[in-house]
């Protein structure tokens, strides 16, 4: 009883309070009719209130996600299917979904009779504008009587987890030299002899520069081949993604940091469907996706590392190693000061494929800086690593991924021949 009474709204309240003092009114002027009136009065916020308690006993629900993963700016549907088990229909339920703002809106449905044994779905979209593990729930019910007279609260459904990974655009064309996604150990002989027969051709892939055609080989086969003769990405690509914030600008969805995942997945997406081994690291090193234990070769892996991803609190790159462990790296930096460009080109390789996409972090300001002081020019580093021989691209946000990218496999095949495999 105390838990029923502890639900009466003030309304209830108020009129258990008038029966009362109406039924102390009937006493003292020995008024019987007045006595009924007040038992009355008393009795209705008391049944309203247990049956209130009853229909929220058995009341039950679950919720599902469709999908449970989606892109930045894609829909997902949430469908709520809700049950009464209790001996007496349900009525006037109010239902409330918790959601992030990063989802939008959050529901509210109004169930004016919710039948016994009879379930009943409800559903509503959500549109996620930020990459993240974001939690929707508990769905919260407050069940009432037709009378308002008692009102109690009940979680239905706990959360349900929904990953929103980044963006990702699709790219066309590779950098040059890169084995055209052949992905083969660097080891391997790429000629035979000097002779033009010996020449080890394969079949033609997009993005294969035309220039390379070997005509001999395409009119014997009767199909487009080109030669290799430049060295593949030996065992595999590492993606170096910077996401200190001190190195971007902006906030929310237009902010330079989420550019810079977005295309990092953009990458790692387009090498994974021409065959390359992928590995994702952090500026520090520290490996995201793509290890020993995935092998780099599942997109969900990459995908739902960078939406768990959050800026790193670091001023400067972490030195002291080569961050591409050997391999050729493309790197996708926000600002970036002189001296980690020099930390950047002081441990790795010469002779080692090494591309660069500086984010110019100042265009993505917007008035609204993470820092006081402005981000450093991107000409600066690009200078530095350029003289060292890496492949070098600026982003801005007017340009798109893809022109960023074209420019970047532009430099790549502009290099010289330190990124050429020597004959043997």
């Amino acid at each position: 009883m105390r838990t029923a009474l502890s639900g009466l709204t003030t309304r209830g309240r108020c009129l258990l309070a008038a029966g009362f003092a109406a039924g102390v009114c009937a006493a003292v002027l020995n008024e019987r009719d007045l006595l009924r009136v007040a038992a009355f009065v008393i009795a209705l916020p008391l049944l309203a209130a247990w049956l209130a308690t009853r229909a929220r006993v058995g009341l039950h629900a679950a919720r599902f996600l469709a999908p449970s993963r989606v892109p930045v700016g894609a829909a997902s549907e949430v469908k709520l299917d809700l049950r009464s088990t209790g001996r007496l229909p349900t009525g006037g339920l109010m239902l409330e979904d918790t959601v992030p703002y990063a989802l939008g809106a959050r529901p509210r449905f109004l169930v004016e009779r919710l039948p016994r044994n009879t379930p009943t779905s409800l559903r509503y979209p959500l549109k996620p504008v930020m990459r993240g593990i974001q939690q929707v729930g508990p769905l919260m019910a407050r069940i009432t009587d037709p009378f308002g007279l008692a009102e109690f609260d009940r979680e239905l459904a706990g959360r349900s987890r929904l990953v929103v990974v980044p963006r990702v655009v699709r790219l066309s064309g590779l950098p040059g030299g890169s084995g055209m996604g052949a992905g083969d150990d660097g080891s391997v002989r790429l000629r035979a002899g000097q002779g033009e027969d010996d020449a080890v051709v394969r079949p033609y892939r997009q993005g294969d520069d035309l220039r390379k055609v070997h005509w001999r080989s395409t009119a014997r086969r009767d199909e487009l081949m080109v030669r290799v003769e430049e060295r593949p990405w030996r065992g595999g690509t590492t993606i170096l993604l910077d996401h200190r914030v001190h190195a971007h600008r902006g906030s929310g969805p237009t902010a330079s940091l989420e550019w810079a995942i977005s295309f990092a997945a953009s990458i790692c997406l387009h090498l994974h469907h021409f065959g390359h081994q992928v590995r994702l690291v952090s500026e520090d090193g520290r490996v995201l996706a793509g290890g020993s234990s995935d092998g780099g070769h599942s997109d969900h892996v990459v995908l739902d590392s960078l939406a768990a991803l959050q800026g790193s609190h670091r001023r400067e790159l972490s030195g002291g190693m080569d961050p591409g462990a050997g391999q050729e790296v493309i790197a996708v930096l926000g600002g970036l000061s002189p001296a980690s460009a020099e930390e950047l080109v002081r441990y790795r390789p010469r002779g080692t494929r090494s591309l660069a996409v500086l984010l110019d972090v100042n265009a993505w300001d917007g008035g609204s800086s993470n820092s006081a002081a402005s981000a450093p020019e991107p000409e600066d580093a690009r200078r530095l690593l350029s003289g060292a021989g890496w492949g070098v691209a600026i982003a801005k946000p007017s340009a798109s991924m893809q022109q960023v990218w074209q420019e970047l496999c532009a430099s790549a095949g502009t290099r010289g021949p330190s990124f050429r495999s020597e004959v043997g």
